[in-house]
């Protein structure tokens, strides 16, 4: 046995039976605390960690019915469930048994006892608690992984079908995949389920924005450096491919990266190796790699500012997904399980939405899709007067413009419709209209400069 295995708990109120069984879990090589006393052993649970409890069904107080024993059980299994315990008692019978297998014991023992099988039994619920214990483990990194990760995934219409099948036969696989939208259509959101859904489930899910990481700083950003790199390279810092190692890098806004930094990025998408900044030791990674963008990379790639090589090697499988306003099944689901997520952030019990809420909800254009929908319900949660939400609290224009596709708009055209209705609608405040659109600032500026819109601060 290990000598850090936590000792294991016995309680029984005869002193040969308590020095009995720790001299026979010590040939065995487990360390034990005793104690004489149910209340005893229970104080000693509170301040220390077992790996299992050998206790008693019967003591001063009661010596047949084994009630003092299981009424010890539960306080026991009250106070850590995971503890396994095994019963023990000289007046063994089928209902006391079953009693304490109920009361949350993990095996039982009669006295007097058989060495092999007793030494048998405690090892094998030691076994399971450790697995449990594991298991908790494990789900508890998950979520610390995925802090942060409370957007809803609602997909009940059809056209989502598809890419829900696509996503299926993706995400067991470590396929590089290149999810295109409109802003705010969740291609986060579906980015994190394929990493759910994947073989690197246990491992980080990483998520870099392109557009917010300056050129200068992006090969640190992304290959980490070492100490003396630079001015302020002061230690040692591991970069964003690195805090992905067997897991998923998330690449989002994919098109902003500056064409010169885009080779030094093909290189480590090929075969994963890099350097870090001041260092020539090559590094290796295995990282399975999501990327996305709201631009046509085809378009960018013929205008010559993105390379062909690295489009070929982000989009292994491309999962295309529909604006809000093609899959308007979705939009009163999202609604309102956005309404019940921003009424308990703010402790608005009661919150409903009514009938010409839901109209206006469904007649909407939606030009910034789920992120917007996101944000009109929790303004709306914050507004409302009373417990029902009316169209009013929405702030929604009355009348919605068309979608692109029904005016012959190019993607740049819409883009830029987009870009100008949020600019209206945050009275042109860059922060907040980014915030909307889902952009960082420079990425918005990159923008407005590219469609030649003036915006004043």
């Amino acid at each position: 046995m290990s000598d850090k295995e936590p000792p294991i708990l016995i309680a029984d109120d005869q002193r040969d039976v308590l020095e009995a069984l720790r001299l026979l879990l010590k040939s065995e090589g487990h360390t034990c605390r005793a104690f004489s006393d149910p209340s005893a052993a229970l104080a000693a649970l509170k301040n220390t960690h077992f790996a299992a409890a050998v206790i008693d069904l019967n003591y001063t107080r009661d010596t047949t019915s084994g009630a003092e024993g299981l009424e010890l059980l539960k306080a026991l299994k009250r106070a850590d469930p995971d503890l396994p315990v095994v019963a023990m008692t000289a007046w063994g019978s089928i209902d006391v048994a079953v009693e304490a297998m109920r009361l949350g014991a993990g095996d039982f023992i009669e006295k007097p006892w058989d060495n092999t099988r007793l030494i048998s039994v405690l090892r094998n619920q030691i076994a399971l608690g450790a697995a449990s214990r594991r298991e908790q483990r494990l789900r508890a990194e998950n979520r610390l992984l995925r802090e942060g990760d409370n957007e809803e995934f609602i997909a009940g219409s059809r056209a989502m079908d598809k890419v829900l099948s696509l996503v299926d036969r993706v995400a067991p696989t470590d396929a590089n995949v290149l999810v295109l939208g409109e802003n705010g259509t969740g291609k986060g959101v579906i980015a994190r389920l394929i990493h759910r859904r994947s073989q690197r489930a246990d491992a980080a899910l990483v998520k870099v924005n392109m557009g917010g990481i300056a050129e200068s700083v992006f090969e640190a950003e992304m290959f980490g450096h070492v100490r003396g790199a630079f001015t302020d390279a002061k230690s040692d810092r591991i970069g964003r491919f690195e805090a992905a190692d067997g897991g998923t890098l998330f690449l989002d806004e994919i098109a902003n990266i500056p064409y010169p930094q885009q080779a030094k990025l093909l290189r480590i998408v090929e075969d994963g190796e890099f350097e870090r900044v001041g260092s020539s030791r090559t590094l290796k990674v295995d990282v399975r790699l999501i990327a996305a963008t709201n631009a046509d990379l085809a378009a960018e790639v013929a205008a010559g500012r993105f390379r062909k090589d690295l489009l070929f090697r982000l989009n292994t499988v491309e999962i295309h997904l529909p604006p809000l306003r093609e899959r308007r099944e979705d939009i009163v689901p999202l609604a309102q399980a956005f309404l019940a997520r921003s009424a308990h952030r703010y402790q608005r019990t009661g919150m409903q939405l009514g009938a010409e809420a839901l109209r206006a909800l469904e007649n909407y254009f939606w030009p910034g899709n789920v992120r917007e929908l996101s944000h009109v319900m929790e303004r709306a949660v914050l507004t409302a007067s009373g417990p029902q939400i009316t169209q009013l609290d929405f702030s929604l224009p009355l009348s919605a413009p068309p979608p692109a596709a029904a005016t012959g708009m190019t993607l740049d055209e819409a883009e830029q419709d987009m870009i100008r209705s949020a600019l209206d609608r945050c009275a042109g405040n860059i922060q907040k209209t980014a915030e909307m659109l889902g952009l960082s600032r420079a990425a918005l500026y990159r923008r407005l400069e590219k469609f030649g819109i003036r915006a004043a601060e």
